[in-house]
């Protein structure tokens, strides 16, 4: 592990008295954990293993020794050198949701979390600090899966929504694989299909290039948790709500046999990735199971925790470690070829060792490593690094959790708030409270720094246009708005010539080309001028337009006359002249200067109309705005109790 220095002074300090001129508030150093060193050193003094694997320098208690690690690739038959024991980093986002899945890609780089509120994060590898988030899915992620030719990524969410995702995260398929939510989905060895499990208690196997489902596997008598295809094999396992463990055939989609072990639900059910032999398996009986495939029985039943056990995970790397997860936050690390027993407990023997495996009573394993206080919520997905050195943890304390074996010579790590708890380190000195929060504080700092940085090209979308002259209402249809000049307004037209016309008047220039049917003044008169932004070609929706008024709190306009499938308008009766004029706007003078008074107001510069429609004012004469009447509430009063409510009498 090595350090990013994060500039902790402006200027250089000389160490004297007048050293703090160029300082800056200090930030923390953000820890990175760099796999380079260890893998160059291992590959330049690493030989066939049939010559020995490796002959450099072995490494010792001692903080001299820390650039002699070594890989997990380096030391396949030492797992116990490989147990998570350091907490290396918590990340958390600005807005902070549980975390359902964490998935490291392909290539190590980045560890991909999804969360409940259906979006993804991408964390750095190194130094696990905020790369970019985006919104994935509508509803929360349930489960995720990268393909084994490192080109795909599916996911699914609550909705039974399922999205295929390229490496850069373009979506380039949304298919409806279930009806109820899937809670897990796994890959065939080759790619071409995948399986989910859904709480409709059913799995289904799709075509991956379709996107449609070949087919159903019925069975389970609840809710389907759990799921995985071999990863050699056609092989199909699942886990259920009614505590069963079925093997399928997926060609066939038939049920090979069930598994029964567990008397709770079924959590997680995962095939061994290395030797492809062993199937684990946990529950909400506090227990996990491992089934050796050869002989369809368990061999090893984990023990040590004190509630249920919400997710587990293999070692890509050591086929015999495996770490489970708690649903109070605890994270234990098993070593399957070690019980470590604890005292007063009866030591149980390996069933291979045993001269009738098939009878042998079941092996107990107790944890090599706990961490009672990993996190204060459980922990929903645990995921390994490719290469095996970090194993990352998401929970419903929101919060991802970064894990790596302890560096040559560091004993206090098994002193820690995750091994101890807070109160006990805080007694023993190994952490401070106000330290840790302020040290909490600056990480959120940190993050929101990043996040603001990662998220510098994302631009809004742009707002609808909107019509001129009326805010809040968008574009109408058949009418093109132009182009918006500087802040949001319209070009100003240019201004027209100043002619010499009648009374001051202005007069249009001459157009250098006769009008046909305007010959002289006895002539008809020209057509009216097109509105701006109509385009002839495409006449506007009155119809619309009228809609979109209305919807604005705007008047209709009135229907223009001789439209064609519209009656001709006859005027009223004792008007001679026609029709009547339409009234004036509120507030503006009308015919015989009568002011048409503001409905709930009085006439201009008068008394205002109150409750009973004449004018207030104060003592001293002068008018008052008093409050109009309120509307009635009768009608919605009889639409609330043909709902059922209101209608007990008080």
């Amino acid at each position: 592990m090595s350090f990013e220095p994060r500039g902790d002074h402006g200027g250089g300090y000389d160490g004297g008295g007048g050293g703090g001129a160029g300082f800056v508030r200090a930030r923390g150093r953000r820890p990175v954990t760099d796999y380079g060193s260890t893998m160059v050193h291992w590959m330049r003094d690493r030989q066939p293993r049939f010559k020995g694997s490796y002959h450099g320098e072995l490494e010792r208690p001692s903080p001299s020794y820390i650039v002699d690690m070594l890989p997990p690739l380096a030391r396949v038959t030492s797992p116990a050198d490989t147990v998570p024991t350091k907490h290396l980093h918590s990340s958390l986002n600005k807005i902070k949701h549980p975390v359902n899945v964490v998935r490291w890609t392909p290539e190590g780089r980045r560890l991909l979390t999804a969360s409940s509120s259906g979006e993804f994060t991408l964390w750095n590898g190194t130094g696990f600090n905020f790369e970019t988030i985006m919104q994935a899915h509508d509803v929360a992620i349930r489960a995720l899966a990268y393909s084994h030719s490192n080109d795909w990524l599916i996911s699914a969410d609550h909705d039974g929504i399922i999205k295929y995702w390229q490496p850069n995260f373009n979506n380039v398929q949304v298919i409806q694989g279930h009806t109820d939510p899937i809670r897990d989905l796994a890959f065939s060895p080759n790619d071409s299909k995948f399986v989910t499990a859904s709480d409709d208690s059913s799995l289904k196997i799709f075509d991956f290039a379709g996107g449609v489902a070949e087919s159903t596997l019925q069975g389970h008598g609840w809710d389907a948790k759990s799921c995985d295809w071999h990863p050699t094999k056609g092989l199909v396992v699942s886990g259920s709500k009614d505590h069963l463990v079925k093997l399928w055939d997926p060609r066939t989609q038939r049920c090979l046999t069930t598994l029964h072990g567990h008397k709770n639900t079924i959590t997680k059910t995962v095939f061994e990735r290395v030797m492809g032999n062993c199937l684990a398996t946990s529950a909400r009986d506090q227990t996990a199971r491992i089934f050796d495939m050869r002989m369809m029985r368990d061999i090893c039943l984990l023990k040590g925790h004190e509630k249920d056990i919400s997710t587990l995970t293999w070692h890509p790397i050591h086929a015999n470690l495996i770490s489970t997860g708690g649903s109070e936050g605890s994270l234990f690390h098993y070593l399957l070829d070690e019980p470590n027993t604890p005292p007063g407990h009866a030591i149980s023997n390996a069933v291979y060792e045993s001269p009738d495996p098939s009878t042998a009573p079941t092996q107990s394993i107790h944890p090599a490593h706990k961490v009672p206080h990993a996190h204060d919520f459980a922990i929903w997905s645990l995921d390994w690094h490719p290469l095996g050195h970090i194993l990352a943890s998401g929970s419903n304390d929101r919060i991802t959790r970064f894990w790596s074996r302890g560096r040559p010579g560091e004993t206090d790590i098994f002193e820690d708030r995750y091994h101890i708890g807070e109160a006990a380190a805080e007694a023993r000195g190994t952490w401070d409270r106000r330290g840790g929060r302020r040290q909490r504080q600056e990480e959120e700092e940190q993050e929101l720094e990043d996040e603001a940085e990662g998220l510098v090209d994302q631009k809004m979308p742009p707002r609808p246009a909107v019509l001129p002259g009326f805010p809040g209402l968008p574009g109408l249809p058949g009418l093109s708005l132009p182009a918006l000049g500087a802040g949001g307004m319209l070009p100003i037209p240019p201004p027209p010539p100043i002619g010499a016309g009648v009374n001051g008047s202005i007069v249009p220039p001459p157009l250098p080309f006769p009008l046909p049917g305007a010959g002289g003044p006895g002539g008809p008169p020209p057509p009216p001028p097109i509105p701006l932004g109509m385009d002839p070609s495409n006449p506007a929706d009155l119809a619309k337009i009228a809609e979109l008024m209305q919807k604005a709190g705007l008047p209709p306009p009135p229907p223009p006359p001789g439209m064609p499938g519209m009656l001709p308008l006859i005027p009223p009766p004792n008007f001679a002249g026609g029709f009547p004029p339409p009234p004036p706007p509120p507030g503006m003078h009308g015919p015989g200067g009568i002011v048409v008074p503001i409905p709930g107001m009085g006439a201009l510069g008068g008394g205002v109309a109150g409750n009973g429609g004449g004018s207030s004012d104060g003592g001293d004469g002068q008018p008052r705005r008093a409050r109009g009447p309120l509307p009635s509430q009768e009608e919605s009063l009889r639409q609330e109790q043909r709902k059922g409510n209101y209608t007990r009498v008080r």
